[in-house]
């Protein structure tokens, strides 16, 4: 390979458009511009988003950020957070009045940190394959 050999590849270099050539290439007279108006005319363009002294659209849509309106739904629940409940039949709502996850949780996780020393039965919760591993071992069970 010499740098007086260099060229690009075959296809990656578009030509440019040759306007104002003619009738006969299809860009003559106008240029594919069409008749009057500010598109037809030198530097006759205005900002991404302008839509003609509308309100654009960027600016009438609410600006909220980008903050998930559903983040705090489900709650991870520790596994040795589960030792601290009285109960064997252990549910949503079980782990609200234990206060372990806040009233406004519509779901929850069950993660694997700590160890379970006790048979439970968990209805309707969520649980890592680690954790549904590690409750069945101690003699639990997950009922859907």
């Amino acid at each position: 390979m010499e740098l007086n050999n260099l060229q690009p590849g075959i296809g990656s270099r578009k030509a440019s458009r040759r306007v104002g050539r003619g009738i006969g290439s299809g860009l003559g007279k106008t240029c594919g511009r069409g008749h009057k108006g500010q598109k037809s005319r030198a530097g006759g363009f205005h900002k991404v988003g302008f839509e003609g002294g509308q309100m654009p659209l960027q600016r009438r849509l609410p600006k909220r950020g980008f903050v998930s309106m559903t983040a705090g739904d489900t709650v991870e629940v520790l596994l040795s957070q589960l030792n601290r409940i009285p109960v064997d039949d252990i549910d949503l709502q079980a782990l609200k009045m234990a206060g372990i996850v806040p009233s406004r949780a519509r779901a929850a996780k069950i993660v694997l940190n700590g160890s379970i020393v006790r048979a439970i039965k968990l209805r309707g919760i969520h649980a890592t394959k680690g954790a549904r591993a590690a409750v069945e071992a101690a003699g639990g069970s997950f009922v859907e």
